[in-house]
């Protein structure tokens, strides 16, 4: 399992592959891989969105990261797992988020990646704050999905 927070722009496909690639441990082993990818929208809570900041203290949120990670694979039988996810200055169709899970079967991959992307939404510490033409404004995180 791998968590990495980025300053960068990154192409999650070009990420998935690149890590998919560097695991010889997972040939022939999963059946099906399930793949999240979050961008920036250009809108939210009724206004147009110029741009985001996100802002965390990497030691804490590296290590949430990693336990909302570490909580998935105790819970589903999965192979393997990646979260990547931005930090900094955004704009609209960046990618914030990656979460692939690999794993035998598809209903734990989809539950483990649901469950991770999930748990990011709602308990990650990440800052997030908009940039409208009204001004800034912090956003706060989303309600846990039922």
């Amino acid at each position: 399992m791998t968590v990495r927070l980025l300053a960068a722009a990154f192409d999650p496909w070009q990420e998935i592959v690149r890590y998919q690639s560097g695991q010889p441990n997972l040939a022939g082993k999963f059946g099906a891989t399930t793949v999240f990818v979050g961008t920036l929208r250009d809108f939210n809570q009724g206004s147009a969105v110029q741009a985001m900041t996100l802002e965390h203290y990497e030691p804490m949120t590296e290590k949430h990261l990693e336990r909302v990670a570490r909580e998935a694979a105790e819970r589903w039988p999965i192979d393997d797992l990646l979260v990547i996810h931005r930090y900094g200055e955004l704009h609209p169709n960046d990618p914030i988020v990656c979460v692939a899970v690999w794993a035998a079967h598809r209903e734990s991959a989809f539950a483990a990646c649901r469950y991770v992307i999930d748990e990011l939404k709602t308990r990650a510490p990440f800052w997030k704050q908009e940039m409208t033409k009204e001004g800034r404004r912090w956003v706060a995180s989303e309600p846990k999905a039922k």
